[in-house]
């Protein structure tokens, strides 16, 4: 049991949870505050192009269970939380920043809004537009050979494929799942991040969109001491740290 509650406890405390005690329950409401706390996770451009489908339905876990491949993570969690990237609701990410920006500087003449102002509408406006428009990944490669023209006489962002956005999105989504399972041990809570499911399934059974993806499968509860599988090992940091 964790009784450090700051940051570093709660980082040491996590860890990859395999079996769950299943005669211990958590509270939902606790799950749903950690989420509320995961979604203010840095993200890129602060598009927040992603969903958490919170799982609490017994018959909805079980399926979920055997899309994870049946294992113990899942069959004996509690509940289950799916992070999922909506890079398909860009434009509508778009205008909620769009008006939100209008509503906080106000309706007012081009010439009027500051320099700051502008810059800020502009973003949303032209720079987010430009960045996740697509055409079947052709118009994407058109941006990336211009990018790469432009670095060749200056520093150019160059990430502006399909396939880099694709991963732009998954790293901030990857950004609050990391949030959420460190506000999850801050409540003495336990989870595991499965890599081993079938995420097509997933998406069918919980009715999502097919241009949706699946970031992360957390499952929840109470650990058992045998649901951690021993010391925490990792590279020595004198092998994975490097200064300059």
């Amino acid at each position: 049991m964790k009784n450090d509650s700051s940051l570093l406890g709660a980082i040491h405390y996590r860890r990859s949870v395999r079996v769950y005690d299943e005669n211990k329950e958590i509270d939902s409401e606790i799950v749903k505050k950690c989420i509320q706390q995961a979604i203010l996770a840095p993200n890129s451009s602060n598009m927040q192009l992603w969903e958490f489908h919170h799982i609490t339905a017994k018959d909805i876990l079980a399926k979920l269970a055997v899309a994870c491949l049946g294992q113990s993570a899942a069959t004996t969690a509690k509940e289950i939380v799916v992070i999922v990237v909506r890079k398909d609701l860009w434009k509508l990410r778009v205008k909620t920043h769009i008006s939100y920006l209008t509503k906080l500087f106000g309706v007012k003449l081009k010439d009027e809004y500051s320099g700051r102002e502008k810059f800020a509408l502009n973003y949303y406006k032209k720079i987010m537009p430009f960045a996740y428009r697509d055409f079947f990944g052709i118009y994407g490669y058109i941006k990336y050979a211009i990018s790469w023209l432009i670095g060749v006489f200056k520093p150019s962002y160059r990430q502006l494929r399909k396939s880099d956005m694709r991963i732009v999105v998954h790293k901030s989504a990857a950004l609050a799942a990391q949030t959420f399972m460190l506000s999850m041990a801050a409540e003495n809570y336990d989870t595991c991040p499965m890599e081993g499911s079938d995420t097509l399934r997933i998406k069918k059974i919980l009715k999502l969109p097919s241009k949706s993806e699946i970031n992360m499968v957390i499952s929840c509860g109470i650990r058992k001491t045998e649901g951690v599988y021993g010391e925490r090992f990792r590279i020595p940091f004198e092998s994975i740290y490097k200064q300059w």
